[in-house]
Parts: structure tokens; sequence; C-alpha cells
């Protein structure tokens, strides 16, 4: 029996106190802070401070109000605000003033308020004369922080040029932050510093959308080129790349915290459309040389409408977006492979096809004002994907899969507000499931170049190995959140949240079997084949998991002085997973590893575990017991910062911070223990031409039959001969980042108007990923056999391969973030934005996204960990006359260093690096630029046209591309977008 979590060890118990005595605090609920904006300052009446001073602010579109009165000292501080313009009126003494602000999502914004001809600032801005005086709405940028924080404004979503409408694709303006579009299969992905996009986290209206089954970071971004989200529907969004608060959890690299669009007391509308095909694109590199181009087109298309029910108190938004492409796809060999070089069976599908795809996503928000202290919402969010995948490259059609992703999102959410309180309670049910299964069930065929036993492959046709998978999250979530500002100078905030969701993994794969090839026997008869094969009585691939998770957080945000601020936080996350808890290994494993190893050599009478100990690996660590693992209990998070104003007037702020986040372990990986012993991988070399082998164990000999499955299935029915092993550490703990930072924040004037910028030094430590790797050793307890070829080295005896899985990979990045933006005005209708990254980043293994490490399994640090050296980013948009605006968006970025087996005789069958591009210059260049006709009808109905051009250059950009190292010569590629041309049409009323 475990014991709990909570009664460990001593510091624990008083963690809990402590955050348990702050939530006893008061009787109201609360509210977060990750989503609504705060206006505070100070209120004075003839100069001097104004004591119980009335202060309300009024959504000037939906009439949401909210009241406080100012403390003795005249402070003030209006929280939990939905972001938006407020009429902020003030009453102190009998005199009044007002003043219109607009505020951004999760924004602290300063404004001082004054009543009898005082000036009035808001955040560094100009000093205005009020006295019941309406005035034009400020913005005012957020400087007393110490996040590394950006915010996507409303008017960036809507204008500058993209192709994918992903709302995440703006985060791409933000230094340290890349959003990336695979050029093979268009997937899309939102990654922070050097972290993979598995440790990113976005928050809407306040919830997190993390993935815990697959990768991608967001429930459904598995390999998907779909989008989480309606963008019809997002409002605005704050990126935090470093610093955040003690409110944000599971999450190691960047904070994404969005709010969504509600309705207002008037009814609008909007609706667009927008199209391309092949005719307006410029033709990639395998389409020339009178090839021609691959049909292909994208359609994307939706509608939003939101509106009154009861004027002032009652509204209700709703959206549908649509997605339609048919993407074009290269077939070609691969290992420097002309097609003339390819047996006819798989000639026969080289060339070009198309791939389709389809996506529908729904939102819907009500939102009742009960009164001025109570607000409820209900928001829904469904999300519906069709794809043909996994073709392309190497992969022919007939080997592609059809995948799917299905979403719902269900958020019910109370606020309440008080005079010292406020109060943000969720109750949230989600149901996120993603499928993949072949197009074809049949034999795969892998062509290889013969030289292991998956060889280096150059081309794949028939079943794909894609398999049969079903994997995704359901379950509720409660979360509190509250804030205090009763107390002078402190704004207290604490909470809450307890989640309970089921993780299901179906993974029975692959399904196919798969038949290598090798090119130099004339690719007639197979020299290995690897299947999977359903274990009796143990799942069949099917694994859930009752996953609970419960985390608590404090955090102080204190005005020490009206210069100096202090951000004081501290968290600590626990999830028990039992699937991984309640393992046990199976016997016959234990009885493999206690068998004499026939390849020790010199040392006779070796076991297989005395061979892994030679090699470094202490298989007691992996011996699971079924009640010898423990969930991690040690996720207790400090977060600490500051920010103090040089100038006194908010205009040169210096910050920074230090603090750790840990992150998760995905369930996608951590099942394999079971999934792999329910249905094994099986393994089995064929004693054929060219690879003799000795018939017997994972040996078999020739023969037709082997290509029919049943046959396949019951030669192993009676041996576990081939089967893949997985054994992950019994201390298995949760990956995590420590960050540092120091930077300073500028506000100036430069010829009349004013401008923002950003110097900021970020350091970054990745620890305790999850790495699995091969644990095969040889008798010596080498991984790598003795011509220093890093193929596999014999596994278990009677048995297969063995796959170990612990917490081996880390990353280390400093990261200079430099930006510079002059934001959109009334007065002023035009942006400019600069955002620039320069990275010192290293990493022990060489994979983008590491999770399986086959290679160089002994560390060391390695330069780039995928990371380009230097990204800029430069957008803008601006108005012209007639109704015209026009916007434009620069990528630059240098090259990356990418790692390859290099097969040569003279470098025997290791990894090394190399760097190569089309003109030899930047790693990836792209320019985008649109333009926009709105012609108003004087009437409430807006027709918009707008065009987008993307890489308007026509620059050639490759991404994954492999290298003939005999030749040194770049033999494949993924070439990511040619210059296209969109056209859009909208309707807005």
């Amino acid at each position: 029996m475990r014991t709990d979590p909570l009664k460990n060890a001593p510091q624990r118990k008083l963690l809990c106190c402590a955050l348990a005595g702050c939530l006893l605090l008061g009787a109201a609920p609360a509210f977060a802070q990750s989503t609504g904006a705060t206006i505070r300052g100070q209120v004075t009446t003839d100069s001097t401070p104004a004591a119980q001073a009335q202060i309300t602010a009024t959504n000037t579109a939906t009439g949401l109000s909210r009241s406080v009165q100012s403390t003795a000292s005249g402070g003030y501080s209006l929280a939990g605000l939905p972001p938006g313009t407020y009429r902020v009126d003030v009453n102190a003494g009998g005199k009044t003033s007002t003043q219109n602000i607009t505020v951004q999502v999760g924004q602290t914004a300063t404004v001082n308020l004054g009543v009898g001809g005082v000036s009035e600032t808001a955040q560094g801005g100009a000093a205005t004369t009020l006295d019941a005086v309406q005035v034009t709405a400020q913005a005012p940028i957020e400087t007393k922080t110490s996040e590394i924080a950006t915010y996507i404004t409303p008017q960036q979503i809507q204008a500058l040029p993209q192709g994918t409408r992903n709302f995440l694709a703006f985060a791409d303006t933000v230094p340290g932050m890349a959003f990336e579009q695979n050029p093979s299969n268009g997937s899309t992905k939102l990654r922070g510093g050097v972290q993979s996009a598995n440790n990113v986290n976005v928050y809407i209206d306040g919830v997190g959308q993390k993935n815990y089954v697959t990768q991608g970071g967001i429930t459904g971004q598995d390999a998907s080129r779909g989008n989480p989200f309606p963008q019809l529907a997002i409002g605005e969004y704050k990126v935090i790349t470093s610093n955040y608060k003690a409110e944000y959890d599971q999450i190691s690299s960047a904070a994404v915290t969005a709010v969504t669009k509600s309705g207002t007391n008037e009814f609008k509308g909007s609706f667009f459309w927008d199209y391309t095909n092949q005719d307006w694109r410029e033709p990639r590199e395998s389409e020339k040389n009178g090839v021609g181009k691959t049909r292909s087109g994208e359609k994307q298309y939706g509608a939003s409408f939101g509106g009154p029910i009861i004027q002032d108190k009652a509204h209700f938004f709703v959206t549908y977006e649509g997605k339609e492409y048919n993407a074009p796809q290269d077939l070609k060999p691969g290992e420097g492979r002309l097609p003339g070089d390819l047996p006819q069976a798989w000639r026969d599908q080289l060339g070009a096809t198309a791939t389709p795809f389809k996506e529908d996503l729904y939102f819907g928000k009500l939102d009742w004002s009960i009164n001025d202290e109570n607000l409820v919402e209900l928001t829904y969010k469904r999300r519906e994907e069709s794809e043909i995948g996994n073709v392309g490259g190497q992969s022919a059609r007939s080997y592609g899969t059809d995948t799917g992703v299905e979403e719902d999102r269900y958020d019910l959410r109370w606020q309440y507000s008080s005079a010292n309180w406020l109060n943000d309670a969720h109750l949230t049910y989600e149901k996120a499931f993603w499928t993949k299964a072949p197009i074809n069930f049949g034999n795969g065929r892998v062509l290889t170049d013969g030289s292991g036993d998956d060889g280096k492959q150059i081309y794949r046709i028939g079943g794909g190995e894609g398999g049969l998978q079903d994997k995704g999250q359901k379950g509720w979530s409660f979360q509190n959140d509250t804030t205090f500002f009763g107390w002078e100078g402190h704004t207290i905030k604490f909470g809450v949240k307890y989640k309970q969701v089921d993780l299901d993994t179906t993974e029975q794969q692959p399904y196919n079997p798969q038949f290598y090839y090798d090119i130099h026997q004339g690719g007639d008869v197979p020299y290995f084949v690897r299947f999977g094969s359903p274990a009796v009585g143990t799942g069949g691939g099917a694994v859930t998991s009752k996953n609970k998770q419960f985390g608590l957080y404090i955090q102080d945000d204190w005005e020490v002085t009206d210069r100096l601020t202090l951000n004081l936080g501290l968290r600590w996350d626990y999830e028990k997973t039992p699937s991984y808890l309640d393992y046990t290994t199976a016997p016959d494993v234990l009885a493999s590893l206690a068998t004499v190893d026939t390849n020790a050599g010199a040392a006779p009478g070796q076991t297989y575990a005395q061979t892994l100990a030679r090699g470094g690996i202490d298989i007691n660590r992996y011996i699971s017991t079924g009640n010898n693992r423990k969930a991690f209990k040690d996720a207790i998070q400090p977060r600490v910062g500051f920010s103090f104003d040089l100038t006194g007037d908010e205009r040169h702020v210096v910050f920074g911070g230090i603090g750790r986040s840990y992150d998760r372990n995905l369930f996608d990986y951590v099942q394999l223990e079971r999934s792999k012993a329910s249905f094994p991988t099986r393994r089995f070399k064929i004693n054929s031409p060219g690879h003799a082998c000795a018939v017997g164990n994972d040996c078999l000999d020739w023969n037709p039959q082997l290509l029919d499955r049943d046959y396949l299935t019951s030669l192993v029915n009676a041996t576990e001969a081939g089967r893949e092993v997985w054994m992950f550490d019994n201390a298995l703990k949760t990956p995590y980042s420590d960050q540092i930072s120091l930077g300073i924040r500028n506000s100036f004037n430069l010829g009349g108007l004013d401008w923002n910028s950003s110097t900021t030094l970020q350091h970054t430590r990745y620890k305790d990923g999850l790495l699995i790797s091969r644990g095969n050793r040889y008798g010596d307890g080498g991984a790598y056999a003795p011509n220093g070829s890093p193929w596999p080295a014999p596994g278990l005896p009677g048995l297969g391969s063995l796959i170990v899985a612990t917490n081996g990979f880390e990353s280390k990045s400093t990261a200079l973030l430099l930006s510079l933006d002059k934001p959109y005005t009334a007065e002023s209708p035009w942006n400019f934005n600069v955002a620039y990254t320069l990275t010192d980043a290293k990493q022990n293994i060489h994979e983008k996204d590491p999770v399986y490490g086959w290679y160089f399994q002994g560390g060391g640090w390695y330069d780039g960990a995928w990371t380009p050296r230097h990204r800029l980013v430069v957008s803008g948009f601006t108005d012209l006359p007639w109704g015209m605006s026009v916007s434009g968006k620069l990528t630059l970025a240098s090259k990356i260093k990418r790692w390859d087996i290099d097969g040569t005789a003279a470098f025997g069958g290791y990894e090394r690096p190399h760097s190569w591009e089309p003109d030899g210059s930047l790693g990836f260049k792209q320019f985008d630029m649109s333009l926009t006709k709105t012609w108003d009808t004087g009437t409430d109905l807006k027709l918009k046209v707008r065009a987008d051009i993307l890489n308007a250059f026509n620059w050639t950009n490759w991404g994954g591309y492999g290298i003939n190292w005999d030749t040194n010569v770049v033999s494949s590629w993924d070439q990511f977008q040619t210059r296209t041309f969109k056209l859009s049409f909208g309707l807005d009323w």
C-alpha cells in the first residue's frame, strides 16, 4: 500500500500547511490571473492621496462592471478584468473623473487616477488633465513584471500574413519562439527555446490544453496540420518565454495564455473564405524539368456570430472554421539512389501524389453577469480531423496511414469579486483522441542497403507500419484560484487544481508485417521481418491508466516601493500514473536475464544481466515487482522575480528572475512497457542470400509461407523469440527546467512616436528528460560491434531486443533576446516589430525531439540542439488610403547543424554533423506579405478582399534531407513552401 504523498517529508508538510492556510483565509472562492487583466495605481485629490475613493471599471462592449475602494494611501487594484476597453470612473470627495483604458490578456497596467484637475498618467504615457472629461482609450504596456512576456494583439492576428490560420503562428514574432511547419506532412508545432513542442503549454481562458498522451504539447497536435482552436474565436494572447509565475503548471519552456472572444451588446458577425491551388504556386524542385505540378489545393473558410441575450447582462458567441487541403507529396528513393536503381515493383510507385486533409472546428460561449460580483461563463469546443499521412519521401502512397482527431472540451466558469477578493473556479471536462490505421492491410516491403536489420532505408511500399493506434485522454478537472489584494502593497494569489483523467492507448504496432529487402540482392527475397503479434490474455496492446493530478501554489506580487516590485512564488505538483506504478516485469524476462550469455566470449558463465552490468546498465533498476515504484513527489518549484523602475516613470525598468518548473512524462512513452508486452514486436532474421544466419532462436529459414501473416503468427505462438522487451527505470522522475534571466525594458519617444524595447539575457537548463535507448550489449558490455558499427548487439537470450528508458536527456541554452516594437494606435495606424534571438545551446544527444537515443549512449555535450544560432523576425502592418492595408513578415535563421549516420567504410557507421543549404548562405529565409482592401458600404456590412503572398521571393528552404557520404552530396530533401498566392474574401457586420 502506497503512502500519502503529502505525509512523507517534513518540508512537504510545511508546504501543504502554508498553502492550506492561505486557502482558508477567506470564504470566497478565487480568480486566476492567467487571462484576467489588472488595473492598479494611485488615486489623488488635489495632489493628496484619496482614501475611500470609489473606482468603477465598465467594459464598453459588454457592460461588465467592477468596483473597488482605494486604501488609506490612495492605492487601488481592479483585478480579474476580461481584456478589452474599460471606462474607468473615479469619485473622490464629490469630485469625479473618467478615463477609457484598454487592457490586454493577463496584463497588470499601472494607471494613476486623479480628480480635481490633477494630472493622470497611464504606464508612462503622456499626462492628461481629467475632470469629468472622457478621453480616447489608452493601451499601456506592462513593464513592472519579472516575466519575459510579449503580447500578440488582435491587430497582429488580423493583419499579419499567414498560411495556416493557426493562431499560434503569430508567436513566431516573439524572441525565443519558433512556429514550425513540417515540409513533408504539413504538421505544425510551437517551440520555446531549444526544447521540443512537448514542453509548451497553452492556456485558453485560464485552462491548460496540455496533451498528456502524445506529442505536440497541445491536444490533437501530434503530427497534425490542423489547428488547435478556431482563430476567429481568439481575442488575443500573451507569450511568456521564461519567469512565469507560480500559477503556471505542466510546463518547462514557453507558456501561451489566450482569451476567447465574447458576445457584446451589439450583434456582430464575420465570414471568411480563402483559397489557393497548384496554379498559384511555384513548382517544387521535384516538379521542375518538365515533370509538371502535382494537383493540389487549399481551402479555409469560417464564420462567427455573437451578440446580446440581455443587454449588459448576458451574451453569446459562436464560430466555425473548416480547412480542406490536398497537399502535394514527392515520392523518391533515398540514400542517393536513382529511380533506375530500384527493382520494378518499387519503381512503379515513384513520382508524385497528393494527400487529403479535412478539419472542422467549432466553438461556443455563453456569459452571464448575474450582478457586479458574479459572472458565469460556459464554453464548448469541438475538433474533428481526418487525413491521409505517412506519404512522401521514401514512403509510397500505398504505405500511408489514415489518421484522425476528435476532441470535445467543456468549461464552466464562475467568477466572483468583492472589495478585496477575486474568485475564478473552473469545472472542466475534456475528451481528446488521436487515431491511426494503415490505408492497406497486408505486408509492408522496405528496400534497404542491407547494412543492418533495418538497414538504411531506400523506399517503402505495401501495408504501412503505422499500425492500429487509438490514443487520448478524457476526464474531469476542478481548479480554483484566489486573488487577495486587501494587504497594502501585496497582491496574494493562491490556488489548487485537482484532475482525474483516464489516459488510454491502444497500440498494435507494427500491425502489418514489415519485410526488409536488400537492394544489392535484387530485392526478391527478404532478409529480415518485423511484425506485431498479440500476446494471449494480456490486453492486445491496450493500456488504460486512471491518473490523478494535484497542484498547489501561492504567489505574492509585492510592491516594496513605488519602484521595486518582487514576485515571490512557490508551486508543488503531483501526478499518480497507476499503469506505470503497478507494472510487474514478466517472468520470461527475468529468466532471460538470468540465462548464460553465449556471446560473453572471454567470460564464460556470465549471465546476460552481468553483461548489461559491464555495459553500465544496472538492470535491477528496471525490474518492477508491482510495488517498488513510487510516484514522483519532489516537484517543488520556487519562482522568484523582481522589477525595478530606474526613473520612477516606468520608462526604464530592470527585471529578472530565477525559478524551476516541472513538466511531465508523456504517457505514450510510459505505457510502452505494457503495450509492447501485450502486443510485442517480433524481429526475425531470415536465412537468405547475402544474409546467412544460424537457423533457430531469432533466425528463420526462408520459406515463401513467411509472407502469410497467419503462418508467421503460428511460428511465434510457441516461443518468445524475437520479442522486443521494454523496461523503464523504477525511479522515473518528472522532467524540469531551471531558468534565470536579467533584462531591461524601455519605453521612449522617437520622432513623436512611442516605442518599446526589451533586452534580456536568459539561461535555461533542462534536466531529467525521458531518454529511450537500446539496451543490447555485446559480451564485453559494449554497445557497438568490434568494428565500431552502432548496429544492435545481441538481445536478450531467447527473446529479442532490449530497450530501456530512464531520465537521461539534458539540454542547456543561453539566449540573448532583443525586441523592438512600435505599437499600432488610432493616431498612428501602423506597427513595426523586430524580434532577434542569439542562442548558444547544447544537448547530450543528437535527435531534434529526443526520445529514442539510439546512438552515442555514452553522452557528452553536442552543439546546436537543432536550434539556429541566429534568428530574426521582422514584421509590421499599416493602414493605407482608400480602405487598404498592407503587412509583411521577414524570417531569417542561420543554418542548423544536423547529424546523420555515415555508413562509409572510412567512418564506420557513426553519426557526424553536416550543414548544407541550396545557396550556401542562410538556413532559413522567407518573406510573406499581404494586401487588403475593405469596402465600407455605409451600413453595418463591410466587404474585404485580401491577397497573401507566402515566400514572396521564392527562396529555397529545405527541411529534412539525406546525404550521400560517399559523394558528400545531398540526395533527398523535404522542401518548404515555394512562392504561393492565396486569395481571401470576407464579410464583417
